[in-house]
């Protein structure tokens, strides 16, 4: 029997109609989309059916409506299928909010609580610096890898200004993503010059990434401390399987730690490529995207070509994913 880890999609993931054929298919994934909506006091569910794609890619929609499909889909595997997560999965994980889903996945949060957590969350880190200020930046090439987009990082942060005085700015690895791909986030300024820098020294690609504040780093304090108080009061149980955290790639079941992790990955690197590597180290053979789109299936083979991978998000997936249990 292969050791399954499920993992659970992060921002990017989301398009216009996700949900849509899982809902009209099943009865637990309406269920979860209709707690969702009365969580939030909001019919999200109809943005993600019908869009507009400007409004759904709203860091405050798109993390807790990519949680919601990831979480119908499981409870459809669940119900449907027979799926029991305590004996069926060795680890579960999630791709920054994704790990919301994972820890909502194992039972650690429930749904309508997790769908509040993220919509502070992305409420917070959108506020946590004004428009236009910061951004992210994709670095991707063959030997690209966390060492070397610091030491452009440490290489960028610097420049000197009109009066001719050495000046610093904010620029960190936000996303070690593996496979030759990692994300960097800070202050615009530097996010060009690290862009210039990247392609003067031959990365293949270097691009800025459409989004609107530059997550996972220093900059995002003030969403750390949003977060810090939210979940200072949120119900969290020990999960039913271990979750291997994004800031540590290690595996986590404390409540106490999981709730200070959660608060060190606003402003913390997604240890995405570290944290495959673990779970493949602990005997995990075989990954299942659970979810809106393949982004994180196509990922863990890049960094690992020797694990299988599928993605699980549409009623086509779930039947085929049964089919082979």
């Amino acid at each position: 029997m292969p050791v399954q880890a499920f993992v659970f999609p992060g921002q990017g993931s989301q398009s216009v109609g996700m949900g849509r054929d899982l809902a009209e298919a099943f009865a637990p994934a309406r269920e979860v989309f209709q707690e969702v909506d009365e969580a939030l006091g909001q019919h999200l569910s109809k943005l993600m059916f019908e869009g507009p794609m400007e409004d759904l890619t709203r860091t405050d929609n798109a993390q807790p409506a990519l949680m919601a499909v990831s979480l119908a889909v499981l409870r459809v595997l669940e119900r449907e299928g027979g799926v029991d997560l305590r004996r069926d999965v060795a680890l579960v994980a999630g791709h920054s909010l994704g790990e919301y889903s994972a820890l909502a996945a194992a039972g650690a949060l429930g749904i309508a609580q997790t769908a509040r957590l993220l919509r502070l969350r992305g409420n917070a880190m959108q506020a946590a610096v004004p428009p236009g200020k910061g951004g992210m930046a994709a670095l991707i090439g063959v030997g690209m890898d966390m060492a070397r987009a610091a030491s452009l990082c440490a290489e960028a942060a610097t420049f000197t200004d009109e009066a001719g005085k050495t000046c610093r700015q904010i620029i960190e690895v936000a996303n070690d993503n593996g496979g030759g791909q990692v994300v960097v986030a800070g202050e615009m300024a530097a996010i060009d010059r690290v862009i210039d820098l990247a392609k003067a020294q031959g990365v293949k690609r270097a691009l800025k990434l459409p989004v609107s504040a530059p997550f996972h780093c220093s900059m995002m304090e003030p969403a750390a401390e949003a977060m810090r108080k939210a979940l200072d009061e949120a119900e969290i149980k020990a999960p039913v399987v271990p979750v291997v955290a994004n800031v540590t790639a290690g595996k986590v079941t404390d409540p106490a730690t999981i709730r200070d992790l959660l608060v060190r990955q606003i402003t913390g690197t997604v240890r995405w490529r570290e944290s495959v590597d673990a779970m493949a180290a602990m005997g995990v053979d075989s990954f299942v995207e659970i979810g809106s789109g393949k982004v994180l299936a196509g990922l863990v083979k890049r960094i690992n070509g020797d694990v299988a991978t599928r993605s699980v998000g549409t009623p086509a997936d779930i039947e085929a994913y049964l089919a082979t249990r």
